[in-house]
C-alpha cells in the first residue's frame, strides 16, 4: 500500500513548483521514493527535525530545497511549508512556521 502526499496549502505546493527545474527534479525523485517506501528514507534524502517534524532535502544545481513535513494515520505525508534555502543553515522562522503548521495539523493549541 501506497503513501499519499498532500500538501497543507495551495501555496506550499506552488512554493515547490515555483523551485528552480534542478532541485524540483530532485524533490520529486525523492517524494516518489517516499510513496512507495514511506517517509523514513533517512539521509541524504530526509531527516527528522523532532518533535514529529521531518524535512525532505533536495539538492540540486541550483541550490537547496527543503519541504518540512508530518506523517499521520493512514500512511498520508503532509507537506508543512517549502524553502530554497540561501545559508547553510535552515532559517529559524522556517522552523518555527513548520513547527506551527504541525501544531495546526495536530489540533494543538501554540
Amino acid at each position: 500500500m501506497e503513501w499519499e502526499i498532500t500538501y497543507l496549502t495551495e501555496s506550499v505546493q506552488q512554493t515547490i513548483e515555483n523551485w528552480p527545474m534542478g532541485v524540483r527534479a530532485v524533490y520529486t525523485r525523492i517524494t516518489d521514493r517516499m510513496k512507495t517506501h514511506g517517509p523514513n528514507l533517512g539521509m541524504p534524502f530526509t531527516r527528522s527535525m523532532g518533535s514529529g517534524l521531518f524535512e525532505v532535502r533536495a539538492r540540486g544545481a541550483e541550490g537547496y530545497g527543503r519541504a518540512f513535513f508530518c506523517t499521520v494515520i493512514d500512511r498520508r505525508i503532509i507537506v508543512l511549508h517549502a524553502i530554497i534555502k540561501k545559508t547553510d543553515k535552515t532559517p529559524l522562522q522556517d522552523l518555527e512556521t513548520a513547527r506551527a503548521r504541525l501544531k495546526e495539523v495536530r489540533h494543538e493549541n501554540p
